[in-house]
């Protein structure tokens, strides 16, 4: 399975981190490995003093799909989920500097949270609201109508490129709000009332 990840997508987030507004979605990869166990913490890793959380909706592809129009793109999903993309900001503040690609800083081991998966029938997909809690505080308060590219334009976009499989997760992009993790921060993720992780950095 792939982990597919979308930067970029809201205008506060490209905001706050003073990046350029991009013409098609920004897209990375990360490996199944990059992927937290359930029921573990997240232990910071040894290579970056500045770690991030990017709290994210996920969309599971259910079948096999090359060169998907938007039309066609619900088809290939029936469930949608909420997670993390960590970021070791420091890491990647310096591999963008150079020039350079951005996996250490986003596909190392645990840096991809997945939570639970919940029927897509269940929501308002194109007003979709969700918040990270840290220690007790929204951190982060999204909703997708702020999407740059909505999901089924993004499930479109990506299957040019790569051929999706069942299995496969998209991430589909961090609104504003990011910031730090230190140990002992508990990190919780809500989708329209529903929890779907709680995990702890250690």
């Amino acid at each position: 399975m792939k982990i597919i990840c979308i930067g970029r997508n809201y205008a506060k987030h490209i905001a706050e981190l003073a990046n350029e507004r991009p013409e098609n979605p920004v897209v990375f990869l990360k490996p199944d490995s990059a992927i937290l166990p359930k029921k573990m913490p997240f232990f910071i890793p040894t290579f970056s003093e500045d770690i991030h959380y990017e709290v994210e909706v996920l969309v599971k592809i259910n079948k096999v799909g090359k060169h998907i129009s938007p039309k066609f793109a619900p088809k290939y999903y029936d469930t949608i989920g909420l997670g993390i993309d960590f970021t070791a900001r420091d890491v990647q503040s310096e591999c963008k500097a150079k020039g350079l690609p951005w996996e250490k800083a986003k596909a190392f081991d645990g840096s991809a949270v997945v939570g639970e998966f919940f029927p897509k029938e269940a929501f308002d997909l194109e007003k979709l609201p969700f918040q990270l809690w840290k220690n007790d505080e929204v951190v982060q308060d999204g909703n997708t109508e702020n999407m740059l590219w909505k999901i089924d334009e993004l499930i479109s976009y990506v299957s040019q490129y790569f051929t999706l499989k069942k299995g496969d997760i998209i991430f589909t992009g961090t609104p504003a709000g990011v910031g730090p993790v230190k140990d002992g921060d508990v990190l919780k993720g809500v989708i329209d009332g529903k929890e779907a992780f709680s995990i702890k950095i250690k």
